[in-house]
């Protein structure tokens, strides 16, 4: 009798992770899709562009928005990032540039650093546990691309905050 509640436990739990798994699935799918991002902005251009030319007290805001929204349409549209971290050490446009794979994702190395080398790393769901020697490593990676918010990877299969707990503490092991 308590195996049988066990399974029926277990098989709740497996359809709670399930529905969990569709629910961020979707919002993942439009996040990653670039139709759709190019889309969002473009509809948002049309919204502040309407608001511009009947809210004139909000003009000098709206502008701005505007501005910011063509600038973000056009980053989109190239496929191409910038990161600030990057641009604010070296004050270079060229080296802080981050250009995104056929489908818009960005590319993440092992330490969770975007990179513009397809043969350097992949997209952040592509990781998994065996992709990494160590759980501090792997914790590393986890905590610099979403951590237990938006863990895409699923390396925190229990979602208590530590990343593949199966591997060993050091790379000696």
């Amino acid at each position: 009798m308590a195996k049988s509640i066990n399974k029926k436990d277990s098989q709740e739990d497996r359809t709670e992770n399930l529905k969990e798994e569709k629910k961020v699935s979707t919002f993942q799918r439009l996040r990653n899709n670039h139709k759709f991002r190019l889309w969002f902005i473009g509809v948002l251009i049309v919204i502040v562009g309407i608001l511009f030319v009947f809210w004139a007290k909000m003009r000098i805001v709206l502008a701005v928005a505007l501005i910011a929204l063509l600038g973000a349409f056009g980053l989109e549209a190239s496929q191409n990032d910038f990161d600030l971290g990057t641009l604010l050490k070296t004050k270079s446009f060229d080296q802080s540039k981050v250009s995104r794979d056929d489908s818009g994702n960005i590319l993440y190395d092992k330490m969770g650093n975007i990179t513009t080398n397809a043969s350097e790393g992949k997209k952040a769901d592509e990781y998994n546990c065996d992709d990494f020697m160590s759980q501090p490593e792997s914790q590393s990676f986890y905590q610099r691309v979403g951590g237990k918010g938006n863990d895409v990877n699923r390396l925190d299969g229990d979602k208590d905050g530590d990343a593949c707990e199966s591997l060993p503490q050091d790379r000696t092991q």
